[in-house]
């Protein structure tokens, strides 16, 4: 417990970022907004949205690239006190967030997705992943990821379900 409160303030902070930037500057058909919608009205939504936008213009790369950098690295520090074993193997998770980037975007790439592929979304999760990584690299006190239901696996499975509320409908 003691080395996930170490990263509960970034790990914070950074998906607060990333709820901020797809409330006020990404589409309304995200999982997210929807809910934000039917919480504040589909009236008052588009005004915020405005006022916020007006107040606080933001480049392109912080509203399509960096909430997947941010989500990356919260996975990446999440998933880095797991492992999954297989035929006797041990698999860290620290390398999962990465690969779904990656494939995210083949994805989008090839069609089979809603999204366009993106070199500089590769760049921000690389290297927000690689942050996360270089920070964590001496956590070797890994755990299967279902052994134990605990704030560490909360965390963790949270981080990972975030990703959907971004999913645009």
């Amino acid at each position: 417990m003691q080395a996930l409160k170490k990263f509960i303030p970034v790990l914070t902070i950074s998906l607060l970022c990333c709820l901020f930037i797809y409330v006020f500057y990404r589409t309304e058909k995200t999982v997210i907004n929807q809910f934000i919608i039917s919480f504040v009205s589909q009236d008052l939504y588009p005004r915020l949205k405005t006022s916020v936008n007006a107040a606080l213009p933001l480049n392109e790369y912080l509203v399509y690239s960096l909430p997947e950098g941010l989500w990356v690295f919260c996975i990446t520090l999440s998933s880095s006190f797991f492992h999954i074993g297989v035929m006797s193997r041990r698999y860290s998770l620290v390398f999962v967030p990465l690969l779904i980037a990656l494939m995210m975007e083949i994805c989008q790439l090839l069609h089979l997705t809603n999204g366009r592929f993106d070199m500089m979304d590769i760049s921000f999760a690389t290297g927000f992943w690689l942050v996360a990584f270089l920070w964590t690299r001496n956590n070797n006190n890994t755990k299967p990821l279902f052994q134990s239901f605990d704030i560490k696996t909360i965390w963790c499975m949270m981080s990972y379900f975030i990703v959907y509320l971004a999913h645009v409908n």
